[in-house]
């Protein structure tokens, strides 16, 4: 292996700031003295890392230099062919993944829980969706991974997919059979693409899933700036593929790329990927012995479940990564939106996200005892708040509505606003999704339905984030005219 405790994209900045080189370059801020506010606030030092490309720190769009160099150690780290800096976030990823593997009307393989990314890219690839169902865990009420057997199906009614998207592992966790999934695509000359934007750890403890890179997958998106460290909007893009050439994902990615990639959030990327090699197991150790510890405080607490990998060993749900702190709290009578607000307006805390039945705490090694001490404290006081309860009785989970136009036909057709409750039997023209995680309810170019609508009734009366409709109160939705 190169040496993996180098940071040659950090030095360059750090050197070129040593220059004090006169700037007469964008951006316009120059080092901070032209916003003096937000260069007092944050640090002089920080907005001097604020740089544009150039000979000494090269280009994002055809790295030759220390750029170049940062990414053949984030590939060699994953055990990757090649890797890709992303300052705009996983999605940029993902959808970068599915226009380089898919042609105008060729099929790719969905889970109905992806991340409303993946519509993106089948809208800007103009790729023919083919949705499967998610296993769902009906006492939790959270879709998991999905299972062999699904793809296999979906494979002989289609067997002219081009790829196969996969989430690994899921928000809360789980995942799917990466490795047996994989080998059956590859049988079949599919592509496997994998948005890993919650699993950039795994690949660096012996006690957390399989990552997508060391089960073989062809790409994958990761969120460096969730789990591995690095600063918000940091990701990285994986490749290694028979199936593919890296020139093609190349030439997708510069489509989209900036020409004035931020220097401080690759920075972060080049720092991020060493800490992981060098001090990722010690680092995950500790996050795991937190989240567990918690795990097993919040489980004494009555009327809480912190659900963890006594829910694996299904299919969909083959291992768990058990830094994910999700906790049921539908035995309090009360759902998991309620009480993401209560931790926030009354104990100072913020989760990650809740949905009808859970919250989710992502717990790193950036936290320490007394962080989990006072999420446990707090999850306490409200349990003795509160009459336990049965199970709230709530809206079954939509299936995958009918397709009756692509997204991308859907995207650029005609559309008219009605009434939410006057919709049922017209055909989407945005989506409607949860958010986070981000998963869509309702897709472009979907049938409404009756339950679909109670549904999203449902989740509005509870409070939910609803996000994707031109109407942010949803009373209204756009059809096609």
């Amino acid at each position: 292996m190169s040496n993996q405790e180098r940071t040659p994209l950090f030095d360059a900045v750090k050197r070129h700031i040593e220059k004090g080189v006169a700037q007469f370059h964008v951006p316009g801020h120059k080092q901070g003295r032209g916003l003096p506010d937000l260069s007092d606030y944050i640090g002089s030092r920080a907005m001097q890392m604020d740089l544009n490309g150039m000979e000494d720190l090269d280009y994002i769009n055809h790295p030759t230099g220390a750029i170049a160099d940062a990414q053949a150690l984030m590939a060699e780290a994953y055990g990757a062919e090649r890797a890709y800096f992303l300052v705009n976030g996983t999605t940029s990823g993902v959808q970068a993944m599915i226009m380089a593997a898919c042609r105008p009307g060729d099929k790719i393989i969905i889970p109905r829980n992806a991340h409303r990314s993946t519509i993106g890219g089948v809208i800007l690839s103009d790729a023919l969706p083919v949705y499967i169902q998610p296993e769902i865990n009906s006492e939790l009420g959270i879709a998991m991974g999905v299972s062999l057997s699904a793809i296999q199906k979906a494979l002989y009614r289609h067997p002219d997919t081009r790829a196969i998207l996969l989430v690994n592992p899921t928000y809360y966790g789980y995942t799917s059979d990466l490795p047996a999934i994989i080998d059956f695509a590859h049988e079949k000359g599919v592509l496997v693409l994998v948005d890993e934007a919650h699993g950039s750890h795994l690949h660096f403890h012996p006690r957390l899933p399989i990552s997508a890179m060391a089960a073989g997958a062809d790409m994958a998106a990761l969120s460096l700036h969730k789990t591995g460290g690095a600063l918000t909007q940091s990701s990285v893009l994986l490749y290694r593929s028979n199936l593919v050439s890296s020139e093609t994902l190349e030439a997708v990615l510069n489509l989209s790329y900036t020409s004035s990639a931020s220097y401080l959030l690759m920075s972060s990327l080049d720092l991020a990927r060493r800490q992981l090699v060098m001090h990722g197991e010690e680092l995950l150790e500790k996050a795991l012995h937190l989240t567990c510890s918690a795990r097993e405080a919040v489980n004494s607490i009555g009327g809480l479940y912190a659900f963890g990998t006594e829910c694996t060993g299904t299919p969909g749900s083959i291992a768990f990564d058990e830094t994910k702190l999700g906790i049921n709290v539908c035995r309090l009578g009360m759902s998991g939106y309620q009480a993401e607000i209560a931790l926030r307006e009354n104990y100072n805390l913020q989760i990650e996200l809740s949905d009808l039945n859970n919250i989710l705490a992502i717990v790193s090694w950036g936290h320490g005892q007394t962080d989990l001490d006072k999420l446990v404290d707090a999850l306490r006081q409200i349990s003795y708040t509160r009459i336990f309860k049965d199970i709230r009785p709530c809206p079954k989970i939509v299936h995958c509505p009918e397709m009756m136009v692509t997204p991308r036909t859907a995207f650029y057709s005609p559309s008219r606003n009605i009434i939410l409750q006057e919709a049922a039997g017209e055909i989407a023209a945005e989506m409607v999704m949860a958010y986070p995680p981000g998963i869509p309810i309702l897709c472009m170019g979907e049938r409404i339905t009756c339950d679909i609508i109670d549904y999203i009734e449902w989740l509005k009366n509870e409070q939910c984030e609803l996000q994707g409709t031109a109407d942010p109160a949803l009373e209204y939705i756009r059809v096609l005219a």
